[in-house]
């Protein structure tokens, strides 16, 4: 039997290295476990109740393979047409209505365009959604509802949300930008009472002026850091997706127009949703870890979400 007489600083080396081998030996690379696969169909669904809740509507679209070029054919075709979609409180059912662009009046597009928050003269294809045409079933706080789609193909999805009461904002207020002074530029300043031990989850969109209602880049939140407390917080201006980036004044609004923020009380599952897709969003780059969604869809992909809305409108100005 041979001995080795090492130093304490030449064990604790020897120990490094037999662990950082055995780390590096076992260290298996991830890969996403879906790489190719077949269509998947992909639901953006939302019942709402509040001031003014829109009706109950529905998009379906399917899967593209995450490298592939889309032409406008290509996002003509993504959607799913023919589908039998349902929404249910338990007690009653109704079943959404299909309407695409190219069948509605043109006098009427703008309204449209402006319900679903989209351009509709920017958008170069025809959009198609399921909605509750007649509003046979508003959403309201505290009741729970689920989504049945059965496609012409016979897939079937299902999904199941719930709108929580709302949690309304305390005050807003604008206040000069933090940094250099500015005569034109002002922050938007909210405040509210989050109720004490329970977990809260908030999601909002601002508008200026007459244009659309636009989620910005990260519209989510919980309440883990405030749970129970009044907070007071800044709200950013939501910012065209595909605009020229203006470091000045990114997240401020414009003395002198008017402002609306919808601010919507969601579910856990709902905002885990856009939570993940926000960070996956915002984590790009060669260097980017892969991030897998979170989504309440069952058959397929995506979000069928209930939303308590508050709306306020403020001048802008100090």
């Amino acid at each position: 039997m041979i001995f080795y007489n090492l130093s304490s600083k030449g064990t604790i080396l020897l120990m490094l290295i037999i662990a950082l081998f055995a780390m590096t030996s076992c260290e298996e690379e991830f890969t996403p476990p879906v790489v190719e696969g077949a269509d998947a169909i992909v639901v953006e669904g939302y019942i709402e109740a509040g001031d003014r809740p829109t009706p109950s509507y529905v998009v379906l679209t399917k899967s593209f393979p995450f490298f592939s070029k889309l032409s406008q054919d290509d996002l003509n075709n993504s959607f799913v047409r023919g589908a039998e979609v349902v929404v249910s409180d338990g007690e009653k059912e109704v079943v959404l209505t299909e309407i695409c662009l190219d069948e509605i009046p043109d006098e009427f597009k703008e309204q449209v365009g402006a319900f679903l928050g989209i351009s509709i003269d920017s958008l170069g294809f025809n959009f198609c959604a399921y909605i509750d045409i007649n509003s046979s079933m508003p959403g309201e706080e505290g009741k729970t509802y689920t989504l049945s789609i059965k496609t012409a193909d016979d897939q079937l999805l299902t999904a199941k949300t719930s709108i929580p009461f709302a949690i309304p904002l305390d005050t807003i207020f604008f206040q000069p930008p933090p940094g250099e002074e500015s005569d034109t530029l002002a922050q938007l300043i909210v405040s509210l009472t989050d109720p004490a031990n329970e977990a809260n989850f908030y999601r909002y969109y601002t508008q200026v002026d007459d244009g659309p209602l636009a989620r910005p880049f990260n519209s989510v939140t919980d309440d883990e850091l405030f749970d129970g407390q009044v907070f007071e917080f800044p709200l950013a201006k939501a910012e065209p997706l595909h605009g020229d980036f203006d470091h000045v004044s990114f997240g401020l609004f414009r003395l002198e127009t008017q402002a609306t923020i919808k601010w919507m009380t969601i579910n856990e599952e709902h905002f885990n949703f856009w939570n993940t897709l926000e960070f996956s969003r915002a984590n790009q780059g060669p260097f980017s870890s892969y991030t897998r969604i979170e989504h309440n869809i069952e058959g397929g992909l995506g979000i069928w979400g209930g939303i308590a809305g508050r709306y306020y409108e403020r001048e802008v100005g100090f």
